[in-house]
């Protein structure tokens, strides 16, 4: 994968998860509706990219911060949860958790103090893997702790009552993994321990 690639992924993962981390600002908003797709306007991820534009033409910044409240804070918890461990297990703090916990600490990670939320949120998997380098440990770290998941996530999302201009994120987000999942399955699949982040 050429350095440029890379960088562009690592983009479109620091981006999704700073949209699932927080309500984006009116510079993301605008910065968002003045996005230029580029490819065939046809081709899916072209469409979903479009669409998040058009989402962020549509909604103001007072909108989308009322959505992202209901959608991922709400009175006790909001409609969607966007946890690795709730979608595979049902509950929070499980297995899935530990396994990733022991993975990002292979992989020289280590947990921000002020960070509340456990580190299976969407976001944190996705500024992991805009920090990993090397094809092997990306697919393994994918694979385990974002692939299983993802589609569910998606689903509650575009499902919630108050989803709108996050109905688009998931349009973007659904696209651009599945693009990975697909270029992942290519690499021949092998065990890691995470020795070594950069894949080298």
């Amino acid at each position: 994968m050429s350095q440029e690639t890379q960088s562009v992924r690592a983009d479109i993962y620091n981006l999704l998860a700073a949209l699932m981390r927080a309500a984006p600002s009116q510079a993301v908003l605008t910065w968002l509706a003045e996005l230029e797709t580029e490819g065939e306007a046809e081709q899916p991820m072209t469409k979903a990219w479009a669409a998040l534009s058009q989402a962020a033409k549509d909604h103001s910044v007072e909108q989308v911060a009322e959505e992202y409240q209901n959608l991922f804070i709400g009175v006790g918890r909001g409609e969607v949860m966007p946890f690795a461990s709730w979608h595979l297990t049902g509950s929070l703090m499980e297995k899935p958790l530990a396994h990733l916990r022991s993975d990002l600490i292979r992989l020289g990670f280590e947990r921000n103090e002020n960070t509340k939320e456990p580190e299976d949120h969407i976001a944190a998997l996705c500024e992991v893997m805009a920090l990993i380098e090397g094809e092997v440990a990306q697919n393994a770290f994918f694979n385990q702790h974002i692939q299983p998941w993802y589609p569910k996530l998606i689903q509650q999302i575009e499902q919630a009552e108050h989803s709108q201009f996050y109905c688009s994120v998931c349009l973007v987000m659904r696209e651009f993994l599945l693009i990975e999942q697909t270029r992942f399955a290519t690499i021949p699949v092998r065990e890691t321990k995470f020795a070594n982040a950069s894949g080298r």
